[in-house]
């Protein structure tokens, strides 16, 4: 028998420590043509198999081919890369977009672009993983403040000493599911000279053009917006939203934009027909929003601003063996486990989407009512 090597050993050892504390992930592939009610992914208005959508990609692949090409400043920047990022400004209200392959990508570009270890970052204890890479990146000094304390924002704001700042939020936050305090903050932002960096991955689409548009925030100087086009917008992609010369400093410095393939056309050209589909349809938000709520007061618990509904579980096994039980009756719901939850508490992610049919939604609430009675203490 062949000794392992010390990586061998240490990978062993943690693969057995994941195992017993129940926090194990599988990758799974999904059929195409799979059955099951699927409220665990993140298609939240149900456009990704939309014909429109699904045609928008086919004919943008077949006019640009399957990928890019190359970065967006050698030849990877198309036609529909700049038609697509002035369907974008002008649906949310902002100046001007720049789109990038993954959401991932243009948070960690809007703060690494802009923020060096001369900078001081503030951020919220629970924005998504993108943003903490992205400070860790930058090497600026870091403050995290409480989750939407504003006061705590305000002081943080005060040692600024004169430094360059960044305040980081999310407009919709994906576990809690609770609305950020943007007014407030941009307030504060603005009163001290800082930035708000707006996460509006789970709140774009949920909330029309988002919610810095909804609250009259969407273009102001100090507000800068991130999105990602893999939710809503049934696709896959992100953007950062803001004035023509902030975008200008992203192409120049920004550098997961610089050195990456530009955006797939297919991906493009579906995000562009999920936009001309919600221009279209305004009313396709709101029944994602009356969904969950429905879903909320049916499961007890508190509803959340955006279209995630996350229902507390006693450990990261009660929560599996709760998902398990709902997936044999034909539904899919996610998991929320440590690390991924900022308060370690483990949950059931159930996504109140547009897309199921009304038989097959009522169908998902029945069994997921009949789980979590069983499985809740």
């Amino acid at each position: 028998m062949t000794t392992p090597s010390g990586w061998d050993a240490w990978l062993a050892a943690e693969a057995a420590a994941r195992d017993e504390a129940g926090l194990t992930r599988r990758l799974v592939p999904r059929k195409a043509d799979d059955p099951t009610i699927d409220l665990a992914g993140n298609d939240y208005l149900g456009l990704s198999r939309h014909p429109d959508v699904v045609a928008g990609a086919v004919a943008a692949a077949r006019a640009f081919g399957g990928g890019a090409g190359a970065s967006r400043l050698v030849t990877g920047t198309l036609t529909i890369h700049a038609e697509l990022e002035r369907a974008l400004a002008d649906y949310t209200g902002q100046p001007e977009a720049l789109v990038f392959s993954t959401g991932y990508h243009a948070n960690l570009s809007i703060v690494t672009a802009l923020a060096d270890r001369t900078a001081y970052v503030v951020s919220d204890a629970h924005v998504h993983a993108s943003l903490v890479d992205a400070v860790r990146l930058s090497r600026a000094a870091l403050e995290i403040v409480p989750h939407s304390d504003v006061t705590a924002v305000r002081e943080a704001l005060a040692r600024a000493d004169g430094r360059p700042t960044l305040v980081l939020a999310e407009s919709v936050y994906s576990v809690l599911g609770d609305e950020a305090p943007l007014v407030e903050l941009a307030a504060a932002c603005e009163e001290y000279g800082a930035l708000l960096v707006v996460d509006e991955a789970h709140g774009l689409g949920v909330h029309g053009p988002g919610v810095v548009h909804r609250l009259g925030l969407a273009g102001l100087p100090h507000v800068v917006v991130t999105a990602t086009l893999s939710k809503s917008l049934g696709s896959q992609g992100g953007a950062v939203l803001g004035s023509p010369a902030l975008v200008e400093h992203l192409v120049n410095r920004a550098r997961p934009f610089i050195f990456d393939t530009g955006l797939a056309p297919a991906a493009a050209g579906a995000a562009l027909a999920a936009l001309e589909l919600l221009r279209g349809d305004p009313a396709l938000p709101g029944v994602v929003r009356r969904r969950v709520t429905d879903l909320a007061a049916a499961l007890g618990v508190e509803p959340p601003a955006g279209a995630v509904l996350s229902v507390p579980m006693a450990s990261p096994q009660v929560a599996l063996a709760a998902q398990g039980a709902v997936l044999e009756q034909g539904v899919r719901v996610g998991c929320f486990r440590p690390p991924s939850v900022p308060d370690g508490v483990s949950r059931l992610r159930i996504t109140s989407s547009a897309g199921p049919s009304d038989e097959d939604w009522a169908r998902a609430v029945e069994v997921l009512v009949a789980v979590v009675k069983e499985f809740r203490p």
